[in-house]
C-alpha cells in the first residue's frame, strides 16, 4: 500500500477573506468589520507507491520575498520561505532530491510550483492536468487569466506528463482526481494508506470552513465558482464512502493533525 509523508514547508500570512467569501464584509450594520489575518501552511507530501518515490508540489521559492511581485507578496507573505529550501526540508524528512522518481503538481501557482526548477534538465516526470498547463502559460504571458502565475517557475526544460482524464491511476492505491475549480487543472488525490484513505483535496479547500460549510473561496482564488461547487461535490462523495481523511490546500490545523497521523 501506499505510504505517505506530509512535509512542512512553512507558513504564508493573508487575510481570511482571500480565502473564505464574505468573510470581513461590511454591512449597513457593521461598516467597517475587522480583518483577520491567518497562517496558513504551505506542505509537500513524498508518496511511495508502486515501487516509485512521488514529490507532491514544489512549494514556496526560499527568495519570495524578493522574487514574487510585491502586491503577490504583500498580500499572501511567506515570511518564513528563506528558511525551507526543498531540498533542506526533504532531507528533513529522510529523502533527497535524487531520491524522486516522478513530481505531481496539484496546479501551477506560485506557492506550489516555485521549486519546480529542481527537476528542469532531468528526465524526471513531473504531471499536470491537460487544463492547467495552457491555462497557465497563457496567465503568465499575456494579461488575462490569472496574475498567480509566473512564467519562469515552470518554463524550463521539464519532462510534462500530461493528465487527460477526471481520473488517473499512478499506482495500486494512488489516484489523481481532476477537481476544476479554483484553476481549471486542479489535482487532488485519494491515497489508500496503512494508516487509512487519505483524500487530498489540495486548494478546492484552503481551509475547513471550504469544506465544512461550502463556503467558497474568494473571488480573486476561483476560476470558476460552478467548478468549484461539483468538485466539492466529489470530494464530499468520496469521503462518504470511504470514511477518508480529508486534506486541505493551506488549513494549519487540518495539516498538523494529519502529518501526525502519516
Amino acid at each position: 500500500m501506499p505510504e505517505v509523508s506530509l512535509i512542512d514547508r512553512g507558513r504564508v500570512r493573508a487575510d481570511q477573506a482571500y480565502v473564505v467569501d464574505g468573510a470581513s464584509m461590511a454591512s449597513a450594520a457593521e461598516p467597517n468589520p475587522e480583518h483577520t489575518r491567518i497562517e496558513f501552511v504551505v506542505w509537500n507530501a513524498v508518496i511511495e507507491a508502486g515501487g516509485r518515490t512521488y514529490l507532491w508540489d514544489t512549494g514556496v521559492p526560499t527568495d519570495a520575498a524578493d522574487y514574487w511581485p510585491d502586491p503577490l507578496y504583500g498580500a499572501f507573505e511567506a515570511h518564513d520561505a528563506s528558511e525551507h529550501s526543498l531540498e533542506g526540508d526533504l532531507a528533513n524528512a529522510g529523502y533527497e532530491l535524487a531520491d524522486v522518481d516522478a513530481v505531481v503538481m496539484s496546479h501551477l501557482h506560485l506557492d506550489h510550483a516555485g521549486e519546480l526548477d529542481a527537476f528542469a534538465g532531468t528526465d524526471t516526470p513531473v504531471y499536470v492536468h491537460r487544463d492547467e498547463l495552457p491555462f497557465a502559460f497563457y496567465s503568465a504571458h499575456t494579461d488575462e487569466g490569472s496574475i498567480a502565475y509566473l512564467a519562469s517557475d515552470f518554463d524550463g526544460d521539464l519532462n510534462w506528463r500530461v493528465i487527460h482524464r477526471h481520473r488517473h491511476t499512478l499506482a495500486d492505491g494512488f489516484e489523481l482526481l481532476h477537481l476544476p475549480g479554483h484553476t481549471p487543472g486542479l489535482l487532488g488525490a485519494r491515497i489508500e494508506t496503512p494508516e487509512g484513505t487519505l483524500l487530498v483535496a489540495g486548494d478546492e479547500c484552503y481551509v475547513d470552513a471550504n469544506y465544512a460549510e461550502g463556503a467558497p473561496l474568494g473571488p480573486g482564488l476561483l476560476w470558476s465558482e460552478r467548478d468549484w461547487h461539483e468538485s466539492l461535490e466529489t470530494l464530499r462523495e468520496l469521503e462518504r464512502r470511504t470514511d477518508a481523511d480529508v486534506l486541505y490546500g493551506h488549513d494549519l490545523d487540518r495539516f498538523e493533525t494529519l502529518a501526525a497521523r502519516y
